[in-house]
């Protein structure tokens, strides 16, 4: 996996960590879960255009 897939990766995995501390400590928010949804999508697209 590349330098920038990987890091796309890993920012995607920590944005849902910290996603879901937010939901779980302050309650939902739409927007960022939607956020989180977008950033998941484009990091799917990354790493199926390496393969």
């Amino acid at each position: 996996m590349p330098g920038s897939a990987k890091a796309m990766t890993v920012c995607t995995v920590g944005g849902l960590i910290l996603v879901t501390a937010y939901t779980v400590a302050l309650g939902g928010n739409g927007w960022l879960w939607f956020g989180w949804v977008v950033l998941g999508l484009l990091t799917v697209g990354v790493l199926a255009a390496r393969a």
